[in-house]
């Protein structure tokens, strides 16, 4: 069972959970509002305090800790990662021929959000006026298609992937058509759609697709074809204390209120005693309010500093590529900031 916070800590470090609301939503640690605590901004402190914790990677998913930074920072980091790390998406479809029932625009909209593997930060971004593009601020890819009978198709078969050859049009059909001198410079990158599963469009014996397209440097704040990441999310570390010592049956209920893993039974001279082993599986539904015997045992909170972030790319790039270039882009913005405080004073 851990020991109380004090009242003014608990204000400026958790936010509690209520059965009826949320407190100390907002940040209150600036310099002079709480006597006796010194909260103006050191740099050395703040890097003693600030650290990342790599929770989890694989290919395409990163979960990590955040701790020591306010609220305003990691969500100004979980914006730039959606909306403003560039990639290379479909920006212009130039449609040949399209004999399919699919119309040309629901089509292109459908390009549009293919997930194209190539990394960004090879490409300059093209000029509005530039119809044509060049090698190094635009990919050219080709879909063509057409569908026809298979002469070797059972005459009895009703099977529309026995009687129909290329009658399913998928993402992996749209092949790279290099610019320039682009088949040396990326010539060990597999540049073409991330998934070669996603299905376009279906067609029948006569139809074909013909069509060009060219994907362009881009930003999610523009179009959502551009953002990297499937989800970029935080959630605050959840934090669980038990006022007092519970046991019995009342123990095995604590357990079922709380998500798999939270909360596990251990034995104490015979007695089966509630003990919080990993609040960080938690999802915070506040089930335990819900009971009249338990809702004064427990105290929920989140800890206002801790966030935990979980970032799941598109393909396009790994995760840790991604979270590297968001803090890029922050450092950038900041770095803007300055200069426009500077010019100001000089003006």
């Amino acid at each position: 069972m851990a020991a109380p916070m004090n009242n003014v800590d608990e204000i400026r470090e958790r936010v509690i959970l209520g059965e009826f609301g949320i407190k100390n939503v907002h940040t209150t640690d600036y310099p002079g509002n709480y006597p006796g605590y010194d909260d103006t901004w050191d740099f050395e402190k703040f890097k003693k305090n600030f650290r990342i914790d790599i929770v989890n990677s694989d290919e395409n998913t990163l979960e990590f800790d955040m701790i020591g930074i306010d609220a305003a920072i990691a969500n100004a980091f979980r914006r730039i990662l959606l909306a403003e790390v560039p990639t290379m998406a479909i920006e212009k479809v130039f449609i040949y021929n399209n004999t399919s029932i699919i119309q040309d625009e629901i089509l292109s909209h459908r390009l549009g959000l293919v997930p194209i593997k190539a990394d960004p930060r090879l490409f300059e971004y093209r000029n509005a006026e530039d119809q044509e593009g060049t090698e190094i601020d635009t990919i050219q890819l080709q879909l063509k298609v057409k569908c026809s009978r298979n002469p070797r198709a059972s005459k009895d078969s009703s099977d529309h992937k026995e009687l129909y050859l290329n009658h399913m049009v998928y993402s992996g059909d749209i092949k790279w058509l290099p610019v320039g001198n682009q088949a040396d410079v990326f010539a060990d990158a597999k540049i073409g759609p991330v998934h070669e599963d996603i299905l376009l469009a279906q067609l029948r014996p006569g139809q074909e697709l013909d069509i060009v397209m060219h994907c362009v440097k881009g930003i999610g704040k523009d179009h959502a074809k551009f953002s990297p990441v499937a989800t970029a999310s935080y959630r605050l570390l959840p934090d669980i204390t038990l006022l007092q010592t519970i046991e019995g049956e009342q123990a095995e209920r604590l357990k079922r209120c709380f998500s798999p893993g939270v909360i596990e039974l251990e034995n104490v001279n015979g007695r089966k005693v509630a003990k919080v082993v990993n609040s960080r599986l938690d999802t915070c539904s506040r089930e335990v309010l819900r009971h009249d015997d338990l809702k004064n045992l427990v105290k929920l909170g989140r800890v206002r500093d801790h966030f935990i972030f979980s970032v799941e790319s598109t393909g396009i790039l790994p995760p840790d590529v991604l979270v590297t270039e968001a803090i890029n882009v922050l450092i950038s913005k900041c770095q803007k900031f300055l200069t426009e405080l500077d010019t100001t004073e000089m003006d």
